[in-house]
């Protein structure tokens, strides 16, 4: 099964930030691909898309292909997604967010999801990814 979503979003103090997501249903899990400009803006709002899949469909397991170019967010803006998203249905979810661009600032964001509960690696390579969450093991990482 697939899901197609392609969005807009825009603040009043920026110009439009386009991205595309694609959640496609594997197996057990849920996979999501975005593209596009990164901004906090976008990546909150495809966070919100995600966190309504994921309580729609009740997967074990999350991957996040974060292919969004531009300026990487801040450990602050990290932390905001995070507790953007605490308590909202993530939890009980194993996330595997991979970022094949580089992986820059996003170990805070892991850091900060594991304080608020949740169960989420960063990773640079899908394969490791999609072996973790599978299996658990990081031994490859």
């Amino acid at each position: 099964m697939r899901f197609h979503t392609h969005l807009q979003a825009a603040t009043p103090t920026e110009a439009p930030a386009d991205y595309s997501l694609k959640l496609t249903r594997a197996g057990a899990g849920l996979r999501a691909e975005v593209r596009g400009l990164r901004t906090l803006e976008t990546t909150i709002a495809y966070w919100e898309v995600i966190l309504d899949h994921v309580k729609q469909r009740r997967p074990r397991w999350l991957l996040v292909l974060d292919e969004l170019r531009g300026k990487e967010l801040k450990a602050a803006e990290w932390k905001e997604l995070v507790e953007a998203m605490a308590g909202r249905g993530l939890e009980g979810v194993r996330i595997a967010h991979v970022k094949p661009f580089g992986l820059d600032h996003i170990e805070y964001c892991e850091i900060y999801a594991r304080e608020a509960g949740l169960d989420a690696r960063a990773f640079a390579d899908e394969g490791v990814a999609e072996r973790w969450l599978r299996y658990g093991s990081d031994s490859a990482n």
